[in-house]
């Protein structure tokens, strides 16, 4: 609107910074690799941070990068929620609009809360994913932007960054991890004193080693000198720099002030304060011009020209003059995008503002205020809320502060902005007793928390305080504020204590609940009770039916039973008569486990599938993701590994599409569980990994650990598995104790204990476990428990030092043993597994036990353990036994070793080689001196039945179609299926076709599938 204007404080030569420029473009560089760099450029108010960053982003531009310059927006003392990254994905839209729209694609309403611009952002449930979500999904959304372009994302003033900003951007620092991509951000480190809230963030990303800081010092005199020179356009006298560089002491803007002051021949800036100096410049002004200076600092970062023509109520042509003789003084500059006017820096904003008059600050507060409500469009729309309540608020009018603070409330959750609303929500409880009865009679609530109760059957019903502390303490909790919500929670039971309202005490105690979790304050169930009890008796409600599920939930996470059963029932049957959908699909997932846990292993898994199947079709995010954890858990849990797996994949595509970030960790971390039990070790161990990689909470991080620990400790590194137990234990921790958290980090440590020689210890932690007992429906975690212990006493049974404590600790494992549960065939496998041991330890191991354990094992596809078991019954029959036994512990002893060779399960293969040179038994067929043989089958060992099974295979049979297809039994074919398995030093089927096919052991006709009949 005014063209070009001179800004002649500003020196055109920039001075110095050249190391920090260079660790700029160095970072620029290697962002060029694919590698994200993450910055912090700190420094104190007027050293030259934004200089730096316009000179830098103007060479990156001129590199072909794309710059996209984002500010944190301070409105009086408040902050719009997220507005530096608004701001930059709106440049980034201009810039690259059908990129963004492409890396955007399926994902528009989630990341419309960030960039309005992008259509309707969702509605529904909040739940604690749903800021991680949006973080995860604008991580994605600048990976793939930055796949095809080099680009750089600036934000300047993080000193004023809301929390979700800040928030947001650790999250960006954490998980960025390809693309060409540069991410900075500026900052005051003056104005970072003890309690400044980005103290915390600060201290978080100087443990990343990821985040490079650079400090920016004062000029030295040469600089100042050089500085001095570009602004006058000529070479300055000394005893000028000296006064000025004395008087500035290097303050890159305080140079550019003084200098301009002595060139104007005002000598007030060289005795008096610096303040008083930027004060001089703006009183040196025309008195219209001044005004709309005072205006502009009150209103924010940045003012509209619309906007600040309604406030300043001048003349058009008198404004723009006032305008342009604030610009040419270069005390204000037309904001980014030519819509608006700020200050040309900060710290003269601040100074005006400060000199304002408490009513005259007030006033103009005012009159923004009523020219927004009078024209809304005065500023853009995902502003409006915010601006509008701080105008309000900051103009100390309660009446109308107040349902605006409500207003922009809603907005903020509505964005996820969990940290804004808490405190929106604290300034409207702040706002409560001063505003008018009048005015509090016409609120509404305009959105519950969860499933809060509303105030009442009327709509008419006014908003109550009791309403703001529910939205609060949600708020709190989702934000990460759980000490703050705690307090809320207390202080609204104590206000419950005085009226008969149960639900709304239920409802208040399951908070409580779930923060006392969070906070590590204990296990959560006393306040559970206490809701249930609240609730005991009440008509169906929402309430009633989230309690009943809470209760069930928690109850199959500690103390599964027919308790927890029962109120998953009655969970879903109140939910389903209220019409909660979202509460009774959670509650139908934990039903389904409670009933695979109670021997309803079909009707169970039907429950969740069928779940699994709605909650994908509707997008209901957070119960995909748990759906897609919890019932591979179970399939897992009763011996259906291959089919778990299945489901997993598919949960990592929609877990990594949908932004669950700690879901997909989770899933990662069963996974492991099952490729471990599928003898796919390598995979398992990469899945682990990720676990702990991709997990934002302690529990996929404790069970990729387990992982990890088991495999180390199967593969002989002992002290990599003691680590690795060390941190699940820790992970965990001791304030919520579960069974599926303690059971496996027992296991392990009795297995740690034993390798390291720590046999008392290791009874101990057995003894310990006894004691606590085995909660129905966690058989899953204690058959390898008793198997540990079982194997570890037959194992010392020739140990004159492991007598003592013998007899007990086989007494307790054979007592459990008869009372645990076997509901699949994989436990009752075990069942047989720990028997055998239990026998070996006592001396009367035979082939026959381990003949039917082997036997149990064949078909389940858990070669690892199948393995283990044929060792033992090529021992077995090697006691004693005649020639037959010698050939049969032969092939035995052969595929036990193939199956350890390819797992590197070097204790195993140590155990076998052991046990064959003992017995003068060669684990490799004896070589005949004569031609390789032609056929590739005979090469590799395989039968002539076993060739026929192999051809099967690759075409695809399953057990069932290859015995019909060769006159043999379904168990047969799974035992010449394991031999082929082994001899091929493969994993899987797929694996074992890829070979034949690969090394043309079948002419391709002979691939061809009968037709069937």
């Amino acid at each position: 609107m005014l063209g070009a204007v001179e800004t002649r404080s500003v020196s055109p030569v920039f001075v110095g910074r050249a190391e920090e420029l260079g660790t700029l473009h160095d970072a620029l560089a290697r962002s060029r690799e694919g590698e994200p760099q993450a910055l912090l450029i700190a420094g104190e108010a007027g050293v030259g941070k934004t200089r730096l960053v316009e000179e830098f982003a103007a060479a990156a531009r001129r590199r072909g990068a794309v710059v996209a310059l984002g500010g944190c927006v301070e409105i009086g003392a408040d902050g719009l929620p997220f507005a530096p990254f608004s701001t930059a994905l709106r440049a980034l839209r201009r810039e690259l609009p059908g990129e963004l729209a492409a890396a955007a694609a399926g994902q528009e309403e989630e990341l419309a809360r960030l960039l309005p611009e992008l259509g309707e952002s969702g509605t529904g449930r909040h739940d604690e994913d749903g800021m991680a979500r949006l973080f995860e999904l604008t991580a994605r959304l600048l990976e793939r932007i930055a796949a095809g372009h080099t680009v750089v994302v600036a934000l300047e003033d993080l000193h004023w960054a809301d929390a979700s900003t800040r928030h947001l951007l650790a999250y960006l620092f954490r998980t960025l991890r390809t693309g060409r991509l540069v991410v900075l951000a500026t900052y005051r480190s003056d104005d970072i004193h003890r309690r400044h809230p980005l103290r915390p963030l600060l201290a978080e990303l100087d443990r990343l080693r990821t985040v490079r800081r650079l400090e920016l010092a004062r000029f030295s005199r040469e600089e100042v000198c050089r500085q001095v020179a570009g602004i006058l356009a000529h070479e300055p006298a000394p005893d000028q720099i000296d006064a000025i560089f004395e008087r500035s002491d290097g303050n890159a803007f305080f140079v550019e002030e003084l200098a301009v002051a002595g060139h104007e021949g005002c000598r007030t800036g060289l005795t008096d304060s610096l303040r008083d100096l930027l004060l001089v410049r703006v009183e040196g002004m025309p008195e219209p011009a001044q005004q709309v200076a005072r205006i502009v600092a009150e209103g924010g970062s940045t003012v509209e020209y619309r906007l600040l023509a309604a406030v300043a109520r001048l003349a058009e042509d008198d404004l723009i003059e006032a305008l342009r003789a604030a610009v040419n003084a270069s005390i204000l500059a037309p904001a980014p995008g030519g819509d608006g006017y700020r200050f040309r820096h900060s710290l003269v904003r601040e100074a005006v503002s400060d000199d304002l008059l408490p009513g005259e600050r007030s006033r103009l507060n005012r009159r923004y205020a009523e020219a927004l409500e009078s024209d809304p469009t005065l500023v853009p729309a995902d502003q409006r809320a915010a601006r509008l309540a701080s105008y309000w608020y900051h103009a100390h009018d309660p009446a109308k502060a107040l349902p605006a603070v409500l207003d922009a409330s809603v907005e903020a959750r509505h964005r996820h902005a969990y940290a804004e609303q808490l405190r929106l929500l604290e300034r409207a409880m702040e706002l409560w007793d001063t505003a008018p009865d009048a005015v509090r009679r016409t609120l509404r609530p305009v959105d519950y928390a969860e499933v809060y109760p509303p105030c009442g059957c009327d709509p008419a019903t006014p908003l109550r305080h009791l309403d703001l502390l529910a939205e609060a303490a949600v708020a709190g909790r989702l934000c990460g504020e759980r000490e703050r919500a705690l307090k809320i929670t207390k202080r609204a039971l104590r206000l419950l204590d005085d009226e008969d309202d149960p639900l709304r005490s239920a409802w208040f105690w399951i908070q409580r609940s779930r923060l006392v979790q969070g906070l590590a304050r204990g296990d959560g169930w006393k306040e559970i009770a206490t809701a249930q009890e609240l609730v005991r008796g009440l008509p169906p409600s929402e309430v009633h039916a989230e309690v009943l599920a809470t209760a069930a939930h928690w109850s199959m996470l500690h103390e599964p039973g027919p308790e927890a059963l029962t109120a998953a029932e009655r969970a879903v049957e109140y939910a389903r008569m209220v019409g909660a959908d979202d509460i009774e699909s959670n509650a139908r997932l934990t039903l389904g486990g409670l009933m695979v846990d109670a021997g309803q292993i079909e009707a169970g898994l039907t429950h969740m599938y069928e779940v699994r199947d709605e909650v994908v079709a509707r997008s209901l995010a957070s119960i995909v993701g748990r759906s897609h954890v919890n019932l591979p858990s179970v399939l897992e849990g009763v011996g259906r590994s291959e089919e778990s797996v299945g489901i997993l994949r598919e949960g990592l595509r929609l877990t990594g599409a949908m932004g669950l970030r700690d879901a997909e960790a989770w899933i990662w971390s069963n996974l492991a569980e099952s490729l471990i039990s599928l003898g796919r070790w390598d995979e398992a161990v990469e899945a682990a990994g990720n676990a702990q990689r991709r997990g934002q909470t302690a529990g996929p991080h404790g069970s990729g650990a387990n992982s990890l620990a088991f495999l180390a400790l199967a593969r002989g590194h002992v002290p990599e598995a003691a680590r690795h137990l060390a941190e699940g234990r820790a992970a965990y921790g001791p304030h919520d104790p579960m069974p599926q958290h303690d059971l496996p980090v027992s296991c392990l440590t009795i297995g740690v204990a034993v390798a390291e020689g720590r046999l008392p210890d290791a009874r101990a932690e057995l003894a310990r476990t006894l004691e606590s007992g085995f909660p129905p429906g966690t058989q899953r975690y204690a058959w390898p428990l008793l198997l540990e212990a079982a194997t570890a006493e037959a194992d010392a049974r020739a140990l004159p030092a492991a007598r003592d404590g013998r007899a007990e600790a086989l007494d307790g494992i054979f007592r459990t043993v008869k009372r645990l549960t076997t509901n699949a065939p994989v436990w009752l496998a075990h069942e047989r597994w720990v028997r055998a041991e239990l026998q070996r330890a006592e001396g009367r191991s035979t082939p026959d036990t381990w003949s039917e354990v082997v036997t149990a094992f064949e078909p389940l596809e858990r070669p690892y353990d199948l393995a283990r078991v044929r060792y033992r019954l090529a021992e077995s029959l090697l006691t004693g036994g005649g020639e037959d036994e010698r050939d049969r512990a032969t092939e035995l002893l052969r595929l036990a070793h193939a199956v350890a060779r390819h797992l590197a399960a070097r204790p195993l293969a140590d155990s076998v080689t052991a046990l064959a040179q003992r017995a003068r038994l060669p684990l490799a067929p004896v070589s005949e001196p004569a031609l390789a043989p032609a056929d590739p089958a005979e090469a590799l060992g395989l039968t002539s039945r076993e060739r026929d099974v192999l051809r099967l295979v690759a075409v695809g049979h399953t057990n069932r179609r290859i015995a019909e297809e060769l006159f043999i039994s379904p168990k047969t074919a799974s035992v010449h299926v394991s031999n082929i398995l082994a001899k091929l030093g493969v994993s899987g089927r797929g694996e074992a076709a890829a070979v034949a096919h690969r090394l043309g052991l079948f002419p391709a006709q002979s691939l061809i599938p009968r037709p069937a009949g």
